[in-house]
């Protein structure tokens, strides 16, 4: 079966063509990506510091049937040749959704295909099974995706239970947030890993919000606050030397991003102990940060637990996310939605609400 997978949840087009073969044969799951486009909105979005969802939802319009041309052309397929079409109904901004579902559903009952929508976050979710060693069931997933941290168990496709979340500010939100209080490009959370890695440990000993809270809930509001309270500190000295100023916000960035993976990898560690699952999945955005990376593998080497990652070209929104959660869900039995007439999308949606029954 052959699924076409249409993701436009916000400030990336992706669309991808997935062949289900290599997962039902059981042969490594990335055999079946047969092809696939993506385009970024992010130097469209940087002169306004994030995105703007009305510039969004129209860039979306512009891109989106040249990159199913694109992802034709890598395939060798035509329009006959998919059997189903897959696309991102939610989470997400309600205009990208909308045109993402209004351009598979018109293209689906067009070729008389079943469509189904796609749960953003479970497309990050599985999208480490994709990777060079997949996760068995069930594991441990840590989503750090832009608007959304949180802990879940995976049992199989389609069960899901949520063990922690973000109260307020996502890791996400907080890298952005504290970025430009940095003077850093948006997006925020690549800028602020590389500046970090300038910085020295130790110099600034940021909070670990929640850290011995004992559950698994995140909260990173207050740690953009700290560095807010630090920059005052230092500027408050007027020092004009821009080498130290530099070093100042190097600095910054590495506190920051410390205190962020201290925080997260402990919520792993202790989601897995409590669940007594072996493998842990790491998905979304966040997920290609290098020193989360690492600070995950030392600690599953020192710990005795299996870490799984997506690869790193898919850590970000992409088609292929869509197109093989979809095929997934498919391969299960739900079959979606069939040649409905309604265009909807949930810009709003907790993830295990969507659970198979």
């Amino acid at each position: 079966m052959i699924v076409l997978g249409i993701e436009t949840s916000c400030d990336e087009t992706g669309v991808a063509l997935y062949n289900t073969a290599p997962w039902e044969e059981g042969t490594p799951a990335s055999q079946g990506i047969l092809g696939q486009g993506l385009h970024s909105q992010i130097a469209m979005h940087r002169d306004y510091g994030g995105v703007v969802p009305e510039l969004a939802s129209r860039d979306h319009i512009r891109r989106v049937l040249p990159l199913l041309d694109q992802s034709l052309a890598q395939s060798g397929l035509q329009l006959a040749d998919i059997d189903a079409v897959a696309f991102t109904q939610g989470p997400g901004l309600a205009g990208a959704l909308l045109v993402g579902s209004a351009f598979a559903k018109s293209l689906a009952q067009g070729l008389n295909l079943p469509s189904i929508g796609v749960h953003h976050l479970e497309g990050h979710l599985l999208s480490p099974l994709l990777g060079q060693t997949a996760p068995q069931f069930p594991f441990i997933a840590l989503l750090v995706s832009g608007g959304h941290t949180q802990l879940m168990k995976v049992s199989g496709i389609g069960q899901y239970e949520l063990l922690g979340e973000s109260l307020d500010d996502a890791a996400g939100e907080a890298f952005d947030k504290t970025a430009k209080l940095l003077g850093l490009d948006y997006p925020g959370g690549a800028a602020i890993s590389k500046l970090a890695e300038q910085g020295r440990p130790g110099i600034f000993d940021l909070p670990k919000p929640m850290l011995h809270s004992g559950d698994l809930d995140f909260s990173f509001s207050g740690l953009k606050t700290a560095v807010l309270n630090q920059m005052k500190k230092f500027e408050e000295k007027k020092i004009a030397d821009a080498v130290q100023i530099a070093q100042c916000h190097a600095d910054l960035a590495r506190g920051f991003v410390d205190a962020i993976v201290t925080v997260l990898v402990s919520k792993s560690e202790k989601a897995l102990k409590q669940s007594g699952c072996k493998h842990l999945v790491l998905a979304g955005g966040v997920g290609a940060n290098l020193q989360l990376r690492a600070a995950l593998n030392e600690k599953a080497n020192r710990n005795g637990f299996a870490v799984h990652y997506p690869p790193l070209e898919l850590c970000t929104d992409n088609g292929v996310m869509i197109a093989f959660a979809g095929a997934l869900r498919l391969l299960e039995k739900n079959n979606g939605s069939t040649h409905s007439g309604a265009f909807d999308v949930k810009p709003r949606w907790d993830l295990q609400s969507n659970n198979l029954k």
